[in-house]
């Protein structure tokens, strides 16, 4: 647990929090910034009707629902950064930038991705605008305010994105979930008045339900996202000189879920590309992106393609980022270089494919669940007809994993003073 009175005792720590505490109420205040000539009671009909919205909903920290600059969030970012981790796998020079250049070649993958952004969030601006514009949730306008819109709703992403970066800077979380979180986080209070508000006898079960889930998720995300195997390594005698080297022990940590809560993110991306195409297909036709935009809405809101579509996405993700991340070979090699060995297996391919075996079952297990996770609100609609889920257990599950993120972050910085100190 964290000691939050120790927190508070130490400066360094303490100002940092302040810092992104500060950077977060800047972007909470930057989202009721809204556009201007609004029909706020014709979006909210609109957005109500369209659960993939909703999604965007999440990214943009409650931003959509006012229409306002940022009301894109960071989803382009997170676009981008898919499009840049996919050109890895393509371009060999991609690759070779993000793995093995260090420090330098990462700064500059996540700047091609900033740079990828911009086009992104003004494609996706412009075919927003229309769409709401075909709605008649916006007036009809003109070429210059088209512009000017376009070129605020851009900015206000790259300054969610700005903001990001400096909350990653202060090393007690990651910018761009702690937006994605305050957002959620942000929207909880008005959820419970709406729910309190609403309230009758018949809906009991509907409460019982929906807290059912919530601790379900809860306890299912710690469980998960702290569960590891611990594969033995043995380090062999080295002796220089007089001295005698090595003969420890350790162990390999490899946790269940390598990568988190990024694979609900990637795939509400995707799920939210065929909404994307539809919005800028108005650069081509209005009226056909009215009817690209009718038939994306009824073929997502069939439950049953769009559960089995975001569980396939979830774990398909899973593996993907997990094999981003986790490269078998390349810590065999690590491991050997150190005089490190798994007991019992030969060091180098040996390694690397026993290595290979057991993430891909820890990999399988993590998918499965989180995919199960991500659409239990679907099952539940599905089986009881409740909609007040809709999107729950996707938001409960970036809460929870954001907060254990940072509360790791937070402990790790309190442990390395309490060493220095010590």
């Amino acid at each position: 647990m964290i000691n939050f009175f120790q927190i508070l005792k130490i400066k360094d720590l303490r100002n940092k929090i302040f810092i992104v505490a500060f950077l977060l109420v800047c972007f909470r205040l930057l989202s009721v910034i809204p556009i201007p000539d609004v029909d706020i009671v014709r979006l909210k009909e609109f957005l109500s009707s369209n659960q993939l919205f909703g999604f965007l909903s999440i990214f943009s920290g409650g931003a959509l629902q006012n229409l306002s600059i940022a009301m894109l969030g960071v989803a382009p970012y997170i676009t981008s950064t898919i499009i840049m981790q996919l050109l890895t796998m393509i371009f060999p020079s991609f690759k070779e930038m993000y793995y093995e250049e260090g420090a330098v070649g990462r700064a500059k993958f996540n700047r091609y991705s900033r740079y990828l952004t911009v086009p992104l969030a003004g494609l996706q601006g412009y075919g927003f605008l229309n769409l709401l514009v075909s709605k008649g949730v916006l007036p009809q306008a003109n070429l210059f305010s088209s512009l000017k819109d376009v070129i605020l709703i851009t900015a206000g992403t790259m300054i969610l994105v700005w903001i990001g970066e400096l909350i990653s800077e202060q090393k007690i979380g990651n910018g761009i979930s702690l937006i994605i979180f305050s957002g959620i986080v942000a929207g909880l209070p008005g959820m419970i008045k709406n729910m309190v508000a609403s309230y009758s006898a018949d809906m009991l079960l509907t409460y019982v339900v929906f807290a059912a889930v919530a601790i379900i998720v809860i306890a299912g995300v710690v469980f998960i996202q702290e569960g590891e195997r611990k594969i033995p390594i043995a380090y062999a005698k080295q002796v220089r000189g007089m001295k005698m080297y090595g003969g420890a022990s350790s162990y390999l940590p490899l946790k269940v879920n390598q990568a988190g809560v990024i694979p609900i993110i990637f795939a509400i991306s995707i799920l939210l590309f065929p909404q994307f195409l539809a919005q800028i297909s108005s650069i081509i036709s209005s009226d056909f992106a009215l009817k690209f935009n009718e038939l994306v809405a009824k073929f997502f809101n069939n439950q049953y393609i769009y559960a089995v579509l975001y569980f396939s996405l979830v774990v398909i993700f899973t593996y993907f980022y997990t094999a981003v991340t986790f490269d078998p070979k390349e810590i065999s090699k690590n491991l050997q270089r150190s005089g490190g060995f798994i007991t019992g297996i030969r060091p180098g391919e040996s390694t690397a494919l026993m290595l290979s075996k057991i993430i891909n079952r820890l990999t399988l297990s993590g998918a499965l669940f989180l995919g199960l996770i991500a659409i239990l609100p679907n099952l539940t609609q599905i089986i009881t007809g409740i909609s007040i889920l809709t999107i729950g257990g996707t938001a409960l599950l970036i809460v929870v994993s954001v907060a254990l993120e940072t509360m790791k972050q937070i402990n790790s910085q309190l442990v390395m003073r309490d060493y220095e100190t010590f």
